[in-house]
């Protein structure tokens, strides 16, 4: 993909992922291989700890980010950031790549482009000229 940015919405059941340039939207969906049934990830466990984290998953949301130079990850729980500790300990390749980190509830398609190309002219204004 020749897109510059992306922007990834996630939460434990999936991924949307948004390759954006100024005049076109590439968009793509990461399921995991086992989603979760509950909200809370600990019900249901004898002894009352958390579900492993899906490692695939993450793996498969970092291989649809190929080719962007610059990420923004957001989402509205913990999913996001156990997408940035599977960055940091599996894809090192990725890490200087992700710009931000945001909670954001459930936008629409729309909503996360408008949203993501908002963030990014943000971002640039604020870098030394």
């Amino acid at each position: 993909m020749s897109h510059y940015h992306a922007v990834v919405w996630l939460d434990h059941n999936e991924a949307r992922v948004m390759h954006i340039s100024p005049d076109d939207v590439e968009r793509s969906v990461v399921h995991p291989l086992n989603p979760p049934r509950h909200l809370q990830r600990k019900r249901g466990s004898v002894s009352g700890s958390r579900q492993p984290e899906d490692q695939h998953y993450y793996h498969e949301i970092v291989e649809s980010l190929a080719g962007a130079q610059e990420v923004l990850i957001v989402g509205p729980g913990h999913a996001k950031l156990e997408l940035i500790k599977h960055i940091h300990a599996h894809d090192q390749q990725i890490v200087d790549r992700v710009v931000g980190v945001e909670t954001v509830d459930h936008p629409g398609d729309g909503q996360l482009v408008a949203y993501a190309r908002k963030y990014f002219v943000a971002k640039d204004r604020m870098l030394p000229q």
